[in-house]
Order: structure tokens, then sequence, then C-alpha cells
């Protein structure tokens, strides 16, 4: 049970529709609710109207059966509304003919709590209630011009910016907009004469919104956006092979596996191929890789080929190719609907440059995808924490990491950097390895990797940030679903919020020109 602020004990709290006769009830709430406006109440023809255009918009909360409080609100077409647009201006002169079905924000017309309820927390239960309204009717997001009662106090000595801010720092106390701040609105800009009469705030208000997260534009095609994404990781198994029709049958076995499952991607480890050197293992180590490069023209069309017909994104892991006689490791993604795009890496370790006088690459890029936007780093790559951070400022919710790694000590640099890719930008990551030997294929002796997807830590995830792990060194794959909703959520309500709370004021990431592939 609770008590009001008279420490009478309440039995029930009930959210309801507001209808025509608790027309009285909310009359007489506004006349307390606003004393210092005589006359600034509804009239009844107001509330019938407005029950009758939006009736899920217009909720009260009894408290043992008595009204205690109301939220009315209408949707409007937002790209229509003036940004500087007064109160009577949205209401259409208070006929509410503004109101649109085919609006795509939820403007808030106006919130009361009897006084005599208020220290309950009732305001919170009614905007909690817009939101998910928002949610259901698939807006963009609720917007209100909210009160600035205090401001009469101060706007002798400074500005309603300046006030603003002094709120939003606690300096000052304003109970109507400490109130929204709590509740995860953010002001967008400052209107005067917005409410006539309204002389506590000066007639200024603060335009407030809050983003629904969840909002999707609707689209003519016949397709949906995917929530929850499926992640097919295979860690594959180095071994000698007779020829390249047997390793793209050992590729298609697994294609065809994680497809079975109904994965929206495929990702292949980094040099996934390398066992067809084996037949180049007399030539010097730069001569035998670049024979393999010969081979990635007829692999990414094969993977083009796998990826449509098994109706799957693949990430072709990593693969050696020359350009204008240069040497690069680069992959490609092959899209399920034929569109097929090129990443490279951007670092190569000592050992590539040293050994096979592999060049870095210049390209930094998200991708689209029919599942939303992602990011691939080779190796390396994910070992430096400014190329994802890029990527996550672009809108990637995924990141994929196909990886070679010998050691444990390798395989440890990898993982525990992509681990802290997942956290800092707020993103998943993916990391697919290879394991075994291959004894006749100089540089490529022992791999070691275990495979994983990582979260970020907070309370809608796992504890670890570890999604879904592989056994160490087995051939395997390793199937988990991501929910990008969830990211979302996190980037506006987490416990932390690593992408928001940056310092832009005093340090910031930027790209060379050249980094990006238009």
């Amino acid at each position: 049970m609770e008590t009001n602020k008279d420490n009478k004990t309440i039995e029930n709290i009930e959210l309801v529709f507001l209808k025509p006769e608790d027309y009285q009830e909310i009359k007489e709430m506004m006349i307390e609710t606003y004393s210092s406006m005589p006359d600034a109440y509804w009239k009844e023809h107001h509330i019938k109207t407005l029950t009758t255009i939006f009736h899920e918009g217009q909720v009260g909360i009894r408290v043992d059966n008595e009204l205690a409080g109301c939220a009315l609100s209408i949707i409007v077409d937002y790209e229509k509304v003036d940004s500087k647009h007064t109160y009577k201006a949205i209401t259409g002169n208070y006929s509410f003919n503004t109101h649109t079905d085919k609006g795509d924000i939820l403007y808030g017309i106006d919130v009361f709590i009897r006084p005599k309820f208020r220290g309950l927390r009732l305001g919170r239960r009614l905007y909690d209630y817009r939101k998910e309204l928002c949610e259901k009717l698939n807006l963009k997001g609720i917007v209100f011009g909210g009160r600035i009662p205090n401001f009469h106090q101060y706007s002798h000595s400074m500005s309603p910016k300046e006030y603003i801010e002094k709120v939003r720092n606690k300096d000052i106390h304003d109970p109507v907009l400490n109130f929204q701040l709590s509740n995860d609105f953010h002001p967008a800009r400052i209107l005067q004469g917005y409410l006539e009469g309204d002389k506590d705030s000066n007639e200024y208000a603060v335009l407030l919104e809050w983003d629904n997260v969840y909002y999707e534009k609707i689209s003519d095609q016949a397709a949906f956006k995917k929530s929850i994404i499926r992640l097919g990781l295979i860690q594959w198994q180095m071994r000698l092979y007779t020829d390249f029709d047997e390793l793209m049958q050992q590729v298609e076995y697994f294609v065809d596996a994680v497809s079975g499952y109904r994965c929206d991607f495929a990702l292949f480890p980094e040099f996934f191929n390398a066992p067809l050197m084996s037949d180049y293992n007399h030539l010097a180590e730069p001569d035998a890789i670049r024979k393999l490069a010969e081979f990635t023209e007829k692999i990414v069309t094969r993977f083009s080929e796998l990826a449509i017909s098994y109706n799957i994104n693949i990430i072709t892991g990593s693969m050696p190719e020359v350009v204008d006689n240069s040497l690069y490791n680069v992959g490609y993604l092959c899209k399920r609907d034929g569109g097929i795009e090129r990443f490279e890496k951007l670092h190569v370790t000592p050992d590539e440059a040293k050994v096979w006088g592999m060049q870095g690459g210049n390209t930094l890029k998200t991708f689209n995808t029919d599942c939303g936007k992602i990011g691939i780093l080779i190796c390396y790559d994910v070992e430096f924490p400014e190329l994802s951070r890029i990527l996550a400022d672009e809108g990637m919710n995924i990141l994929f990491v196909p990886f070679l790694t010998d050691t444990q000590n390798g395989y440890s640099r990898v993982r525990n950097c992509a681990q802290a890719r997942a956290i800092e930008n707020e993103c998943y990551v993916a990391i697919a390895g290879s394991v075994g030997n291959l004894p006749k294929v100089h540089n490529m002796d022992i791999q070691y990797a275990q495979s994983m997807v990582f979260t970020p830590c907070d309370f809608s995830f796992p504890t670890n940030g570890i999604k879904a792990e592989a056994t160490p060194n087995t051939e395997m794959i390793l199937i988990a679903d991501v929910d990008i909703d969830m990211l979302r959520e996190l980037n506006q309500f987490g416990s932390v919020r690593n992408l928001k709370d940056r310092r832009n004021d005093i340090y910031s990431i930027t790209r060379n020109n050249r980094t990006q592939d238009n």
C-alpha cells in the first residue's frame, strides 16, 4: 500500500481513459493545479473533442476512484509545425484541428496532478504511458512546450537560456523542468510568447523532446527491418585440401549448416584459404602468398553464389589480393541480394610486412545490410580503438572481426580488444578464427582460436559481456542471436552511456578523407 502526503492509506491506483462525463472532476482539478492562472481550465467541449478525435491520447489516474491526474495529447505532422510555434497555434486555436492520424509526433497538450496527490510520482506514470503509446503507434517521439514557472524570480538577472542551464546543473530548482529532465526529455529550443497569461514563466517555454528509439520509418518495400539478428560464426579447421574445389566444398558445407539455422550472417576467419598455399611451399614466402592471391577473385564469385542460393549474408574472412602490384589483405561482404562490397586490413602486422611484403589498405567504412549497419575489421585492426569508434559514429550495430592468431598471446590481444570495443561503442562484436595446423605451409604453422560474440555490459546483457563462445581450438560453428533494439535502449537509458558521454569539447576522433570509400 501507499500513502499520500496526508498519510492517508491508498488502496488502489488505476490508469483510465478519460470520458466526457469526467469533465467536472477535470475542471476542479485544473482550478486547483493552476491557481496562479485564473480561468486556465479546459471547457467541456474541449475535453469532448479530444476524447472523440484521439481517445487513446487522453488518460487519467484514479486514486481510490478519485481523479488525481490527467494527461492530454494529440498527434501532429511535425514537419508542418513552425519551430517557433505557440500553444495557441499548435492546438489550432484550441480547436485541436491540428491533430492528424497520419502525423509522426505525439504532442503533449497538458499534464496536471491534483495538489493533494503530489509526491506519489503519478506524473511519471502518465509519462510512461505516453512513451508506451508512442512506441505502440510507431511515432518518432514526444514533444511539448514545458513551462518554467520559477523563471520570473530570476528574469531580471539572466536570460531563459542561462536559467535552463542553471536548472540542468542543479543550481536552480524548477519543479516542471527538473521533472521533465529526470524523465529523459531534452531541451530543443526556447519558445517565446508560448502560453498567454503564464506570468510565472514570463510566457516563455522550453520545447522538450523525447525520442522513440524503436521508431521505424514506414517503407513501401515488401520487407521489414529485423530486430533479432542471428549470427553464424565458423571456427575453421586448417587442413590440407587436394584442390580449390575441395576447399570450397568445405566452405559450402559450413554455409549450408549456418543457413539451416536461419542465420542472417556467416563469418569466416582471416586467411581461411591458406591451405591452398601448400602447392607453392617450394617458393619463397612472398611469391607463395601472391600465388594464393590468384584464387581470390574465383573465391569471391563462389561466395556470392552461395550467399544468394542459401539466402545469407557472408563475410568471407580475408584473402591476399594484388592491386597495382601491391599486396593487400582484403575481404568481401557478399550479400544475399547479390551485392558485393570490399573491405581492407588497414594495419598489417610486423610479420605480414616482413615475411610477405604486405601493405595496409586505406578504406574504412560501414556497410548497409538488410539487418542494419555493420562494420568489419580484420584481426590486428580491432586493436586500434579509433577505427571502431568512427564506425560506431556512423551507426554500426555489429562489428565483425575475422582473425588468425598462432598463439594464445596473440589470441588474447584480439579477444580482449574486441570485448573492449563492444563496451565502449555500445555494439555487438563477433570474432571468428582458425584452429589446427598447416605443416606444409611456411609461416602458417599453428593456429589458436576461440570464436566469440561480445555484448555491452549492462542489465539487459550478460553480466560478463559474453553472449556466446565456442570451444577453444575445436572445429565448429557458433550460433548466437543479438537484439538491435537493446542497443538503442542502452544508448538512451543505459547505466553508463559511453557514446553520449564522450567529452567532445576536449577531444575528438576524425578521419582523413582518403579512408572513406565513396
